[in-house]
């Protein structure tokens, strides 16, 4: 059985990280709750030194995020609307990826910049 204090500590994270994403534009937002899900799901039951490794770069995603969001909301106050979100990868950390992480982000590539996106999202607060 896992360890509580890790359970916790890993809800919480996945749970900011759906949070944070609620600042994203809506198809982003979208794409990025349904990796986030399935990332999450796929390491229930990973070992303990590749959760180590899960945790460390999804805290490191979520602190990139908490910041850009932060920003992203400083802007707006200033009249700059103009959200940005995102990281650039450098070749070497491209190079420290498994085979099946460069092909799960290449997946992600290709959603992301889809003219006609899977997902059709409505903004139920533009509607009215």
């Amino acid at each position: 059985m896992a360890n509580p204090a890790h359970v916790s500590k890993v809800r919480s994270l996945y749970k900011r990280i759906l949070l944070l994403h609620r600042f994203m534009p809506i198809d982003l937002r979208a794409l990025g709750d349904q990796y986030v899900k399935d990332e999450f799901r796929r390491h229930k039951s990973a070992p303990p030194e590749e959760t180590k490794c899960f945790m460390k770069e999804w805290e490191g995603y979520r602190d990139t995020l908490q910041t850009q969001v932060l920003e992203s909301m400083a802007r707006a106050g200033g009249g700059d609307g103009a959200k940005t979100f995102g990281a650039e990868l450098s070749e070497d950390r491209l190079k420290q990826f498994q085979d099946e992480q460069i092909g799960q982000l290449y997946e992600l590539m290709l959603e992301a910049t889809k003219p006609n996106r899977q997902f059709n999202i409505q903004d139920d607060s533009l509607q009215k």
